[in-house]
C-alpha cells in the first residue's frame, strides 16, 4: 500500500488495537500465541495495528529481552498474509538517538508510521521537543501522542500542539490525555493550524464512545474524531469494529449514550483505574486469557500483574455486558488462528 493510500484509509477511520505481547510462563516470546492474536484482530476487522507501544510492553526494547525487531516483524508478516490495505502503525520511544534508530527499523519493516511516545523527554523545553520530532519525521511519518501523565506521560499545553502541527510529515494525533481539556487542545491546534490532512485519533480509553460522536467546532470549521488506536481495542476487537461502525453512521443517541458509559465501566476493570490503572497490561492479557488466546497474563516485568480486586472487576463487567464481549466469535476461529 503506498502512502496515499495509507492516508485515505487513516482519513477514514479504523480501529488500531494496540498490540499485546504473547509470552509463555517463562516470560519469553510465545510466537505461535503472537501470530494468533494478530490474526485475531485482522479477522474482527481492524484496520491496522499498532505494535511496540505501551501494550506490547516498553521491556521489548532492552538489550537483554532483544524483542523489538522480532515482535515488529511478525506483525508484518501476518499483515502481508492478510492481502487488504491496513494501516502498519508501530510505537518510536527514547531520547533522539534511540528515535531515529527505532524510525528506520519501523520504515525498514514496511510500517507506514511511528506513534511518536515524548516520555523520555520529560525535562526537555517546548522547542527541544519541536526538534525531536522534526528530526524523527524526516525518517518516517509520525502520530503524535499525548500520553496521560499517570502511566508515564506529560503534560503538553496547546503552544506545543500547534507548533507540533506544523510538522508537515504528521499524520495524526492519537490524544490520551484521559482529560476533556487538553484533547480540546490538540484539536483546537489541529483545526487552527489549517491541517486538514492530520487524522485525529481517540486514545482515550475513559471516552471513547464520546470522543467518536462529539463535533468539535474551532474558528468556524469541524472536526471529527474518526478513529482509535486503543489499548481497549485490544480485547472484544469484534465489538469494537461494530461500534466504530455505528458511530461512523448514527449521531448521539440515549442508547449510544448508555453504550459510552458500558465501555467506560469495562475500560475501568481492564485498566485497573481503581489502582490508578497498575494492572492494565494484565487486565487485558486476561481477557485474552480467558478467550484461550493467551495462556496466562505474563509479562515481561514481574511486577506487571493485577491490581488488588481487579480480577473481581473483569468477572463483574463481564456479567454486566455480555452484549460487549466477543466471546463466541474468538472460541469460533480460535484454533484456526493457533494452528495457521
Amino acid at each position: 500500500m503506498d502512502n496515499s493510500d495509507f492516508r485515505s484509509l487513516l482519513h477514514r477511520g479504523v480501529v488500531v488495537p494496540a498490540h499485546p505481547l504473547a509470552l509463555n510462563a517463562q516470560r519469553r516470546l510465545d510466537e505461535r500465541r503472537q501470530r494468533a492474536l494478530t490474526r485475531y484482530y485482522l479477522a474482527a476487522g481492524a484496520g491496522g495495528l499498532a505494535v511496540g507501544v505501551h501494550t506490547t510492553q516498553f521491556e521489548i526494547r532492552d538489550p537483554k529481552v532483544g524483542l523489538f525487531e522480532p515482535v515488529l516483524a511478525l506483525a508484518a508478516e501476518e499483515m502481508d498474509r492478510a492481502q487488504r490495505p491496513l494501516v502498519r502503525i508501530a510505537g518510536i520511544c527514547g531520547a533522539t538517538k534511540q528515535a531515529m534508530a527505532e524510525a528506520r527499523t519501523l520504515h525498514e519493516l514496511g510500517y507506514h508510521a511511528g506513534l511518536l511516545s515524548l516520555a523520555a523527554l520529560r525535562d526537555a523545553t517546548e522547542g527541544e521537543l519541536i526538534a525531536h520530532c522534526r528530526t524523527v519525521a524526516e525518517i518516517i511519518p509520525v502520530v503524535g501522542f499525548y500520553l496521560q501523565p499517570a502511566v508515564g506521560g506529560r503534560v503538553l499545553p496547546y503552544p506545543f500542539w500547534r507548533r507540533f502541527a506544523e510538522i508537515e510529515n504528521v499524520v495524526a494525533i492519537k490524544m490520551a490525555p484521559f482529560n476533556r481539556y487538553q484533547t480540546q487542545d490538540v484539536v483546537r491546534a489541529v483545526v487552527e493550524a489549517g491541517r486538514d490532512d492530520i487524522a485525529l485519533y481517540t486514545g482515550n480509553d475513559d471516552n471513547i464512545v464520546l470522543d467518536l460522536l462529539t463535533p468539535f467546532r474551532f474558528a468556524g470549521r469541524e472536526r471529527r474524531i474518526v478513529g482509535g488506536l486503543l489499548g481497549h481495542w485490544a480485547v472484544w476487537t469484534k465489538r469494537a469494529v461494530e461500534l466504530l461502525d455505528r458511530c461512523h453512521r448514527e449521531a448521539a443517541s440515549p442508547e449510544l449514550l448508555r453504550l459510552a458509559v458500558e465501555v467506560t465501566d469495562s475500560n475501568a476493570a481492564f485498566f485497573d483505574a481503581a489502582n490508578n490503572f497498575r494492572g492494565c497490561i494484565a487486565g487485558l492479557h486476561e481477557v485474552l486469557r480467558r478467550q484461550g488466546l493467551l495462556e496466562g497474563i505474563w509479562c515481561l516485568n514481574p511486577a506487571e500483574t493485577f491490581g488488588p480486586g481487579q480480577r473481581e472487576e473483569i468477572d463483574r463487567v463481564y456479567r454486566a455486558y455480555p452484549h460487549l464481549n466477543d466471546d463466541e466469535f474468538v472460541a469460533r476461529h480460535r484454533d484456526e488462528w493457533l494452528r495457521g
